[in-house]
């Protein structure tokens, strides 16, 4: 279906560029390579007490469903199993009749960049001024006080990818947070995720810069663009490694916030997540990442993924989409239910994600209906590996895997209780932790305070 990868002189100008210490002292905005992350997180886990949760039907989030005690301490999974003995100590849960899963995670919002109220003046998500705005960073438009952060947070949400949005070619930079109420987005920052690149092919670009009588106007305008940005961000990366490898003699090269994220792009540090319905132009761009030396971490939307299912597992590119998503626009015409069933049963990594504030509230349902369509259709997808789809992949296209999307021992206690099986349209959160402290509580107002928006506004809920 591809080409094979081939191996290319942008991926050699890296080899030893990190170990190479800049040689002029710069000051650190002027030195790509200064400081990785000029907006660190300021995530600090709320205090937690050891829990342990007895007696519920635990989905793990790797396949496995099992009844038994789930224990935390210092907001880390600590055991998960049948007959654990439980310490002294610990807060007593009893799931008896209810179910657990690891925390809900969104691999595609765009919360506090199009906040509620939804109004042109809070509408952040796309820098629509050109067709390559891999400068921006969608972290500086994300208002924490977003009405939807809590409802999202009511419906087992504890962690999100927040992504500009696809007018351009290249939209900009992705934010990993956790979902906790914040006054700042560095206070929500998942501590050492991986920043993100959002690409868009299709029909949004060319449709948005063709009207207005720009390029690209058509879908081999966007590739040229592609094509195009790579070659500058390969050559960019080039004069840097040159200028450190000589000993930063002479004028540095000029700090370019476009190419900095491109070249992060090629040196394997920021993952792509690429919008993308149609299956011949997944293929297009699977090839232009071996053309220039980066993988794609997930194709977005993917509406026909099905038809490259197995391809896409062999490439270990993730598939994110919905269960029901049929004929929004032409390119989503050919949309099933059973997308990530098929894409589930070839081997590959499903994942159903929103890309909506009211959808983000139900994921959950979205994946059961994925996975009664798949069963309807003869594909053998249990219920453990559905809620991967929601859980563990996208914690895996996201490279934060390690740490959160499983209850496995030393992830985080990311983890939701459910009233019911969490793939009904009954199931409710019914309790929400994130590293092992309360976020959400259905039984207690403590933990249900609105946006600090929405306080002195009586009568006014902008959040629905």
């Amino acid at each position: 279906m591809f080409r094979a990868a081939r191996v290319r002189i942008a991926m050699l100008v890296f080899v030893g560029a990190a170990q190479v210490a800049p040689a002029a002292d710069l000051p650190r905005g002027l030195d790509p390579g200064a400081d990785a992350d000029a907006f660190p997180s300021t995530y600090v886990p709320a205090p937690s007490q050891p829990l342990a949760i007895t007696g519920a039907t635990i989905l793990t989030g790797t396949g496995e469903e099992i009844a038994g005690t789930i224990l935390v301490r210092d907001g880390k999974i600590e055991a998960v199993g049948a007959g654990l003995a439980i310490p002294p100590g610990y807060a007593l849960i009893d799931g008896h009749g209810k179910w657990v899963t690891p925390g809900v995670i969104d691999i595609h919002s765009h919360l506090g960049a199009a906040g509620s109220p939804s109004v042109p003046a809070n509408d952040d998500t796309n820098e629509a001024s050109s067709p390559n705005t891999a400068e921006v960073w969608i972290e500086h438009s994300v208002w924490p006080q977003d009405p939807k952060f809590r409802l999202a947070r009511a419906a087992g949400v504890t962690t999100l990818l927040l992504l500009p949005g696809s007018s351009n070619l290249f939209g900009g930079r992705s934010v990993t947070v956790k979902n906790v109420p914040a006054d700042t987005v560095q206070a929500m920052k998942f501590p050492g995720a991986p920043y993100g690149l959002k690409m868009a092919c299709g029909e949004n670009p060319k449709s948005v810069f063709g009207g207005r009588g720009r390029s690209p106007a058509t879908r081999m305008g966007n590739v040229a663009g592609y094509r195009t940005a790579w070659i500058n961000a390969a050559d960019y990366a080039r004069k840097w490694d040159k200028w450190r490898t000589d000993g930063g003699t002479g004028d540095p090269p000029k700090r370019d916030l476009q190419l900095d994220t491109l070249a992060g792009v090629l040196k394997g540090e920021i993952l792509v997540h690429n919008h993308c319905y149609r299956a011949d132009e997944m293929a297009i761009m699977v090839d232009i990442a071996h053309d220039f030396g980066f993988r794609i971490a997930a194709f977005h939307h993917a509406t026909e993924a099905y038809k490259l299912a197995p391809a896409l597992a062999t490439e270990g590119i993730c598939v994110a989409t919905w269960a029901e998503a049929w004929g929004a626009k032409m390119e989503s015409f050919d949309g099933i239910e059973e997308n990530a069933a098929m894409i589930d049963a070839a081997g590959g990594c499903a994942i159903i994600h929103s890309d909506d504030g009211l959808l983000i509230q139900r994921l959950n349902q979205e994946a059961g209906i994925a996975l009664a369509a798949g069963r309807a259709a003869g594909l053998p997808v249990s219920r453990g590996d559905a809620v991967k789809w929601f859980t563990l992949n996208p914690a895996k296209a996201m490279g934060i895997a390690d740490r959160t999307g499983s209850l496995e021992i030393g992830k985080a206690a990311d983890i939701v209780l459910w009233n019911a099986d969490p793939l009904s349209v009954y199931a409710r959160a019914d309790k929400v932790w994130i590293d092992g402290a309360t976020v959400w509580d259905r039984a207690d107002p403590r933990f249900q305070a609105p946006s600090d928006f929405l306080l002195g506004q009586p009568g006014q809920d902008f959040a629905r």
